[in-house]
């Protein structure tokens, strides 16, 4: 099983980038982890309709060849750490290949990425940054996978 994220954009505030990268760097221990990076092919004139549909195409096409999509959304499905690492054991059992998890721009992510998902899952009541999401997805794939490994890192 293979752990593939899909940005829009680079990660700016530094503080969050260095957490991506060492969750990424954790991560790795137990999964293969892909992060690729999209330009944003949207302009600041853009309406924010507009936006999301194009941020929906660039996500989808580079999401098109997973065993499984995972689309970060609010009104997803909540899942403490034990549901997690139990969720990511079903993945491996089922023989997946390939999970990609999807976060949107600041806008979120348009309601036709949230149908072709096979997952929504929240992370949180709690609004965060995009950026944020992306260190708090690692962090929580991190802990998921030290628990499933019978490491005590979730206590």
């Amino acid at each position: 099983m293979k752990f593939v994220f899909i940005f829009l954009g680079k990660t700016r505030e530094h503080y969050l980038d260095q957490g991506i990268k060492d969750y990424t760097k954790r991560l790795k221990r137990y999964v293969p982890v892909e992060i690729k990076i999209v330009k944003e092919k949207h302009t600041k004139n853009d309406s924010d309709k507009v936006v999301m549909a194009c941020e929906a195409d660039q996500l989808l096409s580079v999401s098109a060849n997973s065993s499984l999509t995972v689309a970060l959304d609010p009104g997803g499905t909540h899942y403490d750490s034990i549901e997690l690492a139990a969720l990511l054991e079903s993945w491996e059992n089922r023989g997946l290949q390939t999970i990609t998890f999807l976060i949107g721009g600041h806008l979120g992510l348009d309601r036709t990425v949230l149908k072709q998902a096979e997952i929504n899952w929240s992370l949180s009541k709690l609004t965060f940054t995009h950026e944020m999401t992306r260190f708090i997805l690692l962090e929580q794939l991190y802990r998921a996978c030290s628990i499933k490994s019978g490491h005590n890192y979730h206590k």
